[in-house]
């Protein structure tokens, strides 16, 4: 009788006595490969980026000063005649359709550059301030997955208002709201796609939202030409009401990050997202779901332990400097390329198209070396273009200022994509949406600089190619600062990271 029961009494011992598996490689094991599930979600969650790009520059056309002609040719000559000088029977809009710009519907032709470029400004200043607003949201608040879902639809629905707005004060206000509402989307998203997936492919998920950004925005110009003989409201409608439609696809078949809900205490449903993830791997969670870590509850919003832990607050402030230097140098050189004296028009369109090596290169850098030499180097290399730019304008080698224009452009979209990597394995998730929120918002004030720079160059041609290169450089040395982090995997709380950066890097996992 004792031996047959031998086996029964000893399976039950070793169920009952299996060490906890940690949820970290419960998710590395489980998320190993990249299946088809993975990409579609994170193709979904995308998509976010690709909407975000066309409200960030849809003004391009939208807000353009129309083209005209004149309907008395005795008394004006569109070449050299000053349209504010002359009576409105004198002169007609190209087309004639008066609402072919927000500038000729509101009648702003010879209004201030201000009340012109109101509508732009308030998108920009929503941004800064939805910025530095949702960045007090908790980590803990509605999840990864609600609160991109309530930017783009808030994003969108407003962006549909538009075709209702009566005076450029509402078109001004409502642009605000549009830059207050998307001001977080690259956030979330960028988030939200990392925590699922695996360390091994991180670095190539987190270019495919990118990759979609940039298309997106090549896209516009050819939904601005289709739409050119119509009303420039419905060039908001064709791109806010498909947002809309994204939105709900988000709702529904976005799945939340399992990381969230793992540090959200729960278990269960980030178990089930794992399955529907990696169905191959089904049995396998469900054989070691009763084996995971149990929080006895989740941890409240830490992003006050930013500011008291010193190595967490040296991190964030670091990083703000390194990306206020990229953020200078990726905004500034497009704006200052017109000292170089070529084409606006090929040289803008070269700046956009040379974005998309990056998305591919990136990866390649993240794999093969390390994120603290990957940046520096790229900083190092994007501030001697920029003052080899200056140099060679200043010598009339105008064709190899503006290679280098763009070599310096392309350094500064790489070393945006390293950092957003890097920024995402430097801190747990308790605290990554608030972090990641301080490098766009470093990002965006960096741009905000440029103007006044690139204006210097009417004086001095293209000197603030120079001054964009000393500053990359300069900051770009303060990576010296930050930790190494490449093959770790994300950690989930404070203690967590506290933990991984006192081992010394002997174990990637926390």
């Amino acid at each position: 009788m004792a031996d047959p029961s031998a086996p029964l009494l000893t399976h039950i011992e070793d169920e009952g006595t299996s060490p906890p598996l940690s949820f970290d490689k419960i998710f590395e094991h489980t998320l190993s490969g990249f299946s088809f599930p993975q990409l579609l979600q994170t193709i979904i969650v995308g998509l976010a980026l690709s909407f975000d790009s066309q409200q960030i520059f849809i003004t391009v056309f939208t807000d353009a000063y129309p083209t005209w002609h004149c309907l008395d040719h005795t008394i004006c000559n569109p070449s050299t005649t000053d349209i504010c000088k002359l009576p409105r029977s004198a002169w007609e809009w190209d087309g004639g359709l008066k609402g072919k710009s927000a500038i000729s519907e509101f009648e702003l032709e010879c209004s201030s550059s201000f009340l012109r470029g109101l509508p732009t400004s308030a998108f920009y200043m929503g941004s800064i301030v939805g910025g530095f607003f949702m960045a007090l949201i908790p980590d803990s608040f509605l999840g990864r997955k609600k609160l991109l879902f309530f930017c783009t639809l808030a994003m969108s629905l407003t962006g549909i208002s538009i075709f209702f707005s009566s005076n450029i004060w509402t078109y001004a206000f409502l642009k605000f709201v549009i830059g207050f509402a998307r001001s977080q989307t690259g956030t979330y998203a960028i988030n939200l796609i990392s925590e699922r997936v695996s360390t091994k492919w991180r670095p190539r998920a987190t270019m495919i939202p990118f990759t979609l950004f940039v298309l997106a925005f090549m896209s516009l110009s050819g939904i601005a030409y289709l739409v050119r003989h119509a009303s420039w409201r419905v060039l908001y409608l064709c791109t806010s009401v498909p947002a809309a439609i994204h939105s709900v696809f988000i709702y529904f078949f976005a799945l939340e990050s399992p990381r969230w809900l793992h540090v959200q205490g729960k278990n269960q449903e980030a178990i089930e997202v794992l399955k529907r993830l990696s169905p191959a791997n089904r049995s396998y969670l469900e054989s070691v779901s009763s084996r995971l870590h149990s929080k006895e509850q989740p941890p409240s919003s830490s992003i006050k332990d930013l500011f008291i832990r010193k190595w967490a607050f040296r991190r964030i402030v670091v990083v703000m400097i390194i990306m206020f230097g990229l953020g200078m140098m990726y905004y500034g050189v497009p704006l200052a390329v017109r000292d170089i004296k070529v084409n606006v028009y090929l040289s803008e369109a070269l700046n956009a198209a040379v974005e998309l090596p990056t998305f591919v290169i990136t990866p390649i850098l993240l794999e093969k070396f390390n994120r603290r030499s990957s940046v520096l180097v790229n900083c190092l290399l994007g501030g001697a273009l920029g003052v080899l730019c200056f140099v060679m304008t200043s010598f009339g080698r105008t064709n190899i200022a503006f290679a280098l224009e763009l070599g310096s452009f392309f350094c500064a979209r790489i070393g945006f994509n390293l950092m957003a990597v890097y920024m995402i394995e430097m801190f747990p998730t308790c605290v990554r949406n608030f972090a990641t929120t301080m490098l766009r918002q470093s990002l965006v004030l960096g741009g905000a600089s440029c103007p006044i720079i690139a204006s210097v160059g009417r004086n001095v041609p293209s000197i603030s190619f120079a001054v964009f290169g000393f500053v990359v450089s300069g900051l770009g040395l303060f990576v010296l600062l930050l930790p190494e982090t490449k093959g770790s995997s994300l950690c989930d709380t404070m203690d967590a990271q506290e933990q991984s950066d006192q081992a010394l890097k002997t174990s990637p996992s926390c």
